[in-house]
Parts: C-alpha cells; structure tokens; sequence
C-alpha cells in the first residue's frame, strides 16, 4: 500500500509532524462513473477563487487600459492570468497535499509577532480587496436604480452576507453553485457588447507584444496585475480545496483528485481572462477617444449611446453580479486568513461590518470610485509577494510535500513568476515618490 504523507500540526506544541494518514473519503458512488463526469462532480473550489478575477477591480482597470490605450495592455492581461493558472493550481495542491491552508501552515512556522505582522499585511490586502468590491457593487445599484453610492454599498454588503450564510448553513457546494452562477452573469454581462463592437483584430494582435507608454500605463499593469494575481485567494484556494475535498487521501484518491483540480483552474480561468480581456477589447473597440470613459460610470454612458441600453444595462447587471460575488469571497478569504495566521474566529456578521466600513467612507468621501478602484488594486499588487513567496518555498519543501513536490522546472517558473511581480511593483513605487505617476 502506498501511504500518503500528510503535515499535521501536533496540539501540544503547535508544531508539524508527519502523520501516515490512509483514511480516504468513501469513493464508491465516484467509481461508477466515467472518468469525465467524475472531473465534473469535483469541480467548484476553482470557480469560487475564479470570481475575484473577475471583480469590480478588474472593471476599472481593464476599461480604462482599454479606453485610454486601446490595445497596448494586452499582454498583460494574458500574462497575469497565465501566472494565475500556474499560482491558484500550487495553492490548491498545497491544500490538498497536506491537509493544511496557507495560513495554517504559515501560523505553524511563525511566532507570535511575525504571524500578528504577516495578518496585518493580510488584513490590509483583504479591505483593499473588499473596498473594490463594495465600490463596484454600489456604482452598478447606482447605475441601474439611481441608489445612492453609500445606501448601495450597503446593501451589496447586506446581500454579500446572506450569500455567505449559504456556506454557513448549508455547505460548500450550494456556495459554489451560486458562485459560479453569478459567474456566468458576470461573463454574459461583460462579454455581449463585445459582438456589437467594431473590434481592430491586428491592433488586438499587436497589444500580446510586452511593452509600456509612459509611467501611466505602468501604473495600469500594476493595477492589472493586482486585479488578476490576488493575494487574498492565494491564501484562499488551499482552504477550498481542502474543505471541499477532505484531507488525508490514499496516493490514488490524491492523484485524482489534483488531476481534477488542474482542469478546475484551468476553466474556471479561461472564463475569467476571456472575460477580462473582453472587457479591455470592448473598451479599446468602443470607447477609445470618447471623453468621460476613465471612470465606470462614463463608460456605462459611452456604451449605452455606442451600442443601446440593453447592453449598457447586461454590462451593469454584469458589475453588481461581480461586486455581490467577489465581496463574497473576500471575506470569507478574511475569515481563512484570521483562523490560520491567529487562530481567532469572528461572526461574520461581525466581519462583515467591519470590513464595510472603509469601503462607506470611501464613497462618502467623494473620492473618484473609478480610481479608487484603480488604486486598490495597485495594493493588492504589491500585497502578491507576501502570498506567493511564502507559497512557492512550502511546495518546494520536501518533507511536505513528500512525492508532490516542485520539480525543478516549476521551482524555477515559479521564481521568475516572482521577480518579475516584484520587478514591476518596484518600478512602480519609484514612478510613484518620484512624481512620475
């Protein structure tokens, strides 16, 4: 028999041992299917981690690329999600791998003021997340119904903590099954007008050559990347697919299951970067040149007189479907962050209400929402190497990961994965105190 080795924390002393762990759930009922319909049956942890791909963050980012630079930020966007492939599929492995989240493991092999640090850092990311959020969900509630921004940002935060009472009360997969409902609204909202748009196939060709022009559009990738790569479901894939598939898995269960969840990412990921570059193609298309398309609402304005209302109102049913979802995700990614970096739970009542409030003030402030949006994504990018250095040394980790370990050429993607997202967050920050942006 072959056993599969799993890192377990030992309740005396918090610290990992390896435990042989051959208890595998029951997998008879799985057995009587074919081999597609059984891939099918584990779908969903992916498609959860797949909406703040998707978020209001991302609207505003890949409009305003796409209306003030038409083409030129293509690249980026098929790069950061071909790095998301790569880093959401590591993290669910390291869930399902050793039964743990990251998180978990990183509370393990931290003290206690390092672990105390590492969760501010987390917590900030996680409310930047939660601002873009809340944010677009009120814009779209504005956009449709004339609510104001402030009323609309709470009742997105309202509905979000029913959707979270699902996973509560009723399990994993309803919640995955009303995410990933909302998902494909997101994707019928954003993606229609694209049919109606006079899109420039060589100029979009043009665009998957890397480069910039000027600081400005330096600033736009970061926030690309940061809307794309997130930080908060770095941490958070590795619990989905730990609590929605259980742990402790014989070697062929295991197997298995890591071979489903690659094609769990890599769906749920084209979805969303087919959806994203949509987003930027529509706007290059449609918008390019037309005064007011730097912030959602004058997009919404510009597409409504280039392409009619109907599709203006399935892109803003698109944006609150996304601003429900996504702040929805975001705070139970908060919630897997707290548990395992300081081993504390909170009501979600309790956490919900808490992480509305900067994004209220946000939109009571008078703030541009469109470039908070922006900036809040450019948070979330230098947020990133928090998550993911820590995520690549505990998959290269031997006495870990055991058999599942990196190989050689992953270790090394990985870092290039690294220095390149640090490299543009540098450059970045010295535009930045340099005036330059």
């Amino acid at each position: 028999m072959v056993l599969s080795v799993v890192i377990v924390p030992s309740p005396t002393e918090g610290i990992p041992v390896a435990s042989t762990v051959t208890q595998p759930r029951s997998t008879a009922p799985a057995r009587q299917r074919g081999p597609i319909r059984r891939i099918v049956t584990l779908l969903g942890p992916a498609f959860v981690a797949a909406i703040a791909y998707v978020d209001p963050g991302n609207v505003a980012a890949n409009l305003t690329a796409g209306a003030e630079y038409g083409y030129l930020l293509v690249w980026v966007l098929v790069a950061s999600n071909a790095m998301a492939v790569f880093i959401q599929y590591t993290s669910a492995k390291l869930g399902l791998v050793t039964g743990s989240s990251l998180p978990e493991l990183l509370g393990t092999r931290l003290g206690k003021r390092s672990r105390i640090a590492y969760w501010l850092q987390a917590e900030v990311v996680a409310a930047a997340t939660d601002i873009a959020e809340v944010i677009g969900g009120a814009i779209a509630l504005n956009l449709l119904f004339d609510i104001p921004l402030v009323l609309g940002g709470l009742i997105v935060g309202l509905v979000s903590l029913a959707l979270l009472r699902v996973q509560s009360s009723r399990g994993q997969r309803p919640f995955e099954f009303v995410i990933m409902a909302l998902l494909a609204i997101i994707a019928i909202g954003f993606l229609v007008g694209l049919f109606f748009t006079d899109t420039q196939w060589g100029e979009a060709a043009e665009g998957l050559v890397p480069r910039f022009d000027g600081a400005p559009t330096v600033l736009l990738a970061a926030s690309m990347l940061g809307a794309t790569v997130m930080p908060h479901v770095i941490y958070l894939h590795s619990s989905l697919s730990r609590d929605r598939h259980g742990s402790g898995h014989a070697h062929g269960r295991l197997k298995e299951l890591l071979h489903a969840t690659k094609w769990d990412v890599v769906l749920s990921l084209i979805i969303a970067g087919s959806v994203n570059i949509g987003m930027l193609m529509l706007a290059a298309g449609a918008l390019r040149g037309v005064a007011g398309t730097d912030s959602i609402e004058g997009a919404y304005l510009a597409i409504e007189g280039a392409l009619g209302p109907i599709i203006a109102a399935l892109f803003a049913v698109g944006l609150l479907a996304s601003g429900l979802a996504s702040t929805s995700v975001g705070c139970y990614a908060g919630a897997s962050i707290m548990s395992g970096l300081i081993h504390r739970r909170i009501p979600l009542f309790v956490r919900r209400s808490i992480t509305l409030v900067p994004a209220l003030i946000v939109l009571a402030s008078g703030v541009s929402p469109t470039w908070a949006l922006v900036i809040s994504q450019v948070v979330l990018s230098v947020g990133i190497p928090f998550a993911l250095v820590p995520l690549v040394r505990l998959t290269s980790d031997v006495q870990l990961m055991g058999v599942h370990v990196s190989r050689v050429g992953v270790k090394v993607a990985a870092w290039v994965i690294v220095a390149l997202i640090v490299a543009l967050n540098a450059v970045l920050l010295v535009l930045t105190f340099t005036g330059q942006v």
